[in-house]
């Protein structure tokens, strides 16, 4: 009989994961808890698998916690306490000292990236395994891009997305981690490097499978840095997480604004009038919630391919996912599938493995690989038209092209009033010489078909605009309200964009109020691409001039 220790078993997810882990035969589960009578009075309630013993006892991990580890001499400690913000490792330190091996339910950056560093060597010298992070990220949401990219020759872009639903129940532990980092700088892999954004500030409004439309800010996890050198992500990886409540969404993304601004310091006094709102603000919510892990780059035979992964979780079954890859992680140690070493979760487990976790509950996962057609310009252009254009022109452009290109420009910007709102409405940069310049070119599958996202980045100001095919041999370009229709002239030399029509809101632009499109890419003496785009506006002259080189982005950036 295996002994396991659960610290915090009954909070929030320890809970579960102590109902969880009760019917897995051949366990010796100790629950603890700060209050002993929570402890026993949980244990009591549990009725455990045949061979599996249960009980609750008295354990305060932050006071001392080797001595009580090595009088109760656990094979297992399994750490679902949290937060793990700032957390030090006495408590991991402690098991592998008393011969245990450990797992815990971490989602903290710093501490799954010193993790290794720190019980690395413990771990090895006793034969023992410490895996940090065996839960929602970085245990599940790595091994589902790992699934979802098997064999893939290039990997651009991992979005990975959680929604719990509104009435699951929520800790101190939660909210405490969620206040950490709203409003502060988090990593971002963006431009096949790692980068910053601002927790809880960075949002957009996704599909989530079978919850409809949900809102989502960017939050820490350790994804970005891990995933990204390690599979050499080209693009962009990004995680972010809602909440289905809009009065809760918002009133986190206010808070990291105020915080963001100066004007509110630590925000943990908050906490417990935060817990108390919850009782109204999660009235109108459901018990549904779900997590989408989505991917694009070049398949296994080279062509463009995305996939996704979602999982939907309902009748209030959603707080047993992040408990799972923990449950994964002990059957792995009871089979001796994992080495010795203390490292992140990520990549320890199979998305299998922790699927299997899932069958007692409502939780059912599906993946989709839909087959993206022709790029837009190809689409626009005929493959004939396509294939004329010079080489530089048509990779950045071509379906499988590289999605990354670096370069330099240099801007010129009209001064009248009207130019200067609409470069600020639409992003356009101010002018300036020799500028650093990113482009970054994401091939997305919409509901009215194909199309690209392009997102100019001069020097920290970026802009984005989607492009897609119009089906009369031109291509849309959307700037948010303004859409514009541009018609390609194709030849060797390169491409010309007039613009042919233009709409505001959906409300076509009489003639008289077209903007004036020069605008070309063509290849210059060093065979690099070049472009040249000077957008005039009648009555009121220039609105930018903006020209320069761009170059493929080193794989290694």
């Amino acid at each position: 009989m295996r002994r396991v220790l659960l610290i915090g078993g009954t909070g929030v997810f320890g809970r579960r994961l102590a109902r969880h882990l009760a019917a897995i035969p051949g366990l010796d589960l100790l629950i603890t808890s700060r209050d002993a009578a929570k402890a026993r009075a949980l244990a009591s309630a549990i009725a455990p698998a045949e061979g599996t013993t249960i009980s609750g006892l008295g354990f305060d991990h932050r006071r001392d916690p080797g001595g009580e580890m090595a009088r109760l001499a656990p094979w297992l400690v399994i750490d679902a306490s949290g937060p793990f913000q700032g957390a030090g490792y006495d408590v991991p330190r402690a098991a592998l000292s008393a011969g245990a091996h450990v797992v815990d339910l971490a989602d903290a950056r710093d501490y799954i990236l010193g993790y290794g560093a720190a019980l690395d060597e413990l771990a090895r010298e006793r034969g023992l395994v410490a895996l940090a992070g065996a839960s929602s990220t970085p245990a599940l949401s790595s091994a589902a891009v790992t699934a979802l990219t098997e064999g893939w020759q290039r990997i651009d872009t991992i979005d990975i997305a959680i929604t719990p639903g509104g009435r699951s129940e929520v800790g101190g532990a939660v909210i405490a981690a969620i206040l950490s980092y709203a409003g502060r700088p988090i990593p971002i892999w963006r431009e096949g490097k790692l980068q910053e954004t601002l927790g809880w500030l960075d949002s957009r409004r996704i599909a989530m499978p079978g919850l409809g439309r949900r809102c989502v800010a960017a939050v820490e996890t350790v994804d970005a840095e891990w995933l990204g050198p390690r599979l050499k992500v080209r693009s962009r990886i990004a995680f972010r997480a809602g909440l289905e409540s809009p009065i809760e969404q918002w009133g986190v993304m206010a808070l990291a604004w105020l915080a963001r601004h100066g004007a509110i310091g630590k925000l943990d006094a908050l906490i417990p009038a935060l817990l108390g709102a919850r009782r109204i603000t999660r009235l109108p919510t459901s018990d549904r919630g779900g997590m989408l892990v989505e991917v694009g780059g070049l398949d296994t035979e080279g062509r463009l391919r995305r996939a996704s992964w979602s999982l939907l979780a309902e009748r209030g079954d959603g707080p047993y996912v992040p408990t799972l890859p923990a449950a994964a992680a002990l059957r792995a140690l009871l089979d001796g599938r994992l080495a010795p070493g203390a490292r992140s979760a990520a990549g320890a487990l199979t998305l299998a493995e922790i699927e299997a976790e899932m069958a007692p509950y409502a939780i059912t996962t599906r993946r989709e690989e839909p087959v993206p057609g022709a790029s837009v310009f190809v689409a626009a252009l005929g493959a004939a038209a396509f294939g004329a254009l010079p080489a530089p022109v048509a990779a950045l452009h071509d379906a499988a092209g590289l999605p990354v290109w670096h370069g330099r420009a240099c801007v010129e910007a009209g001064t009248h009033p009207l130019a200067r709102s609409l470069r600020r409405l639409i992003g356009l940069p101010e002018a300036a010489r020799d500028l650093p310049l990113s482009v970054t070119i994401e091939r997305v599958i919409g509901d009215d078909g194909e199309a690209e996202l392009w997102t100019r980045n001069f020097d920290g100001s970026r802009f984005t605009s989607r492009l897609s095919a119009d089906g009369r041999g031109g291509i849309e370009e959307a700037f948010g309200p303004l859409r514009f229709g541009l018609a390609i002239a194709a030849s060797a030399d390169g491409i010309a964009f007039p613009v042919t029509s233009a709409r505001c809101l959906g409300i076509p632009l009489p003639r008289m109020l077209l903007p004036r499109s020069e605008a070309r890419e063509f290849v210059d003496d060093e065979g690099r691409f070049r472009f040249d785009i000077r957008l005039t506006l009648p009555f009121v002259g220039l609105l930018t001039h903006y020209r320069g080189w761009l170059v493929p982005a080193a794989p290694d950036a």
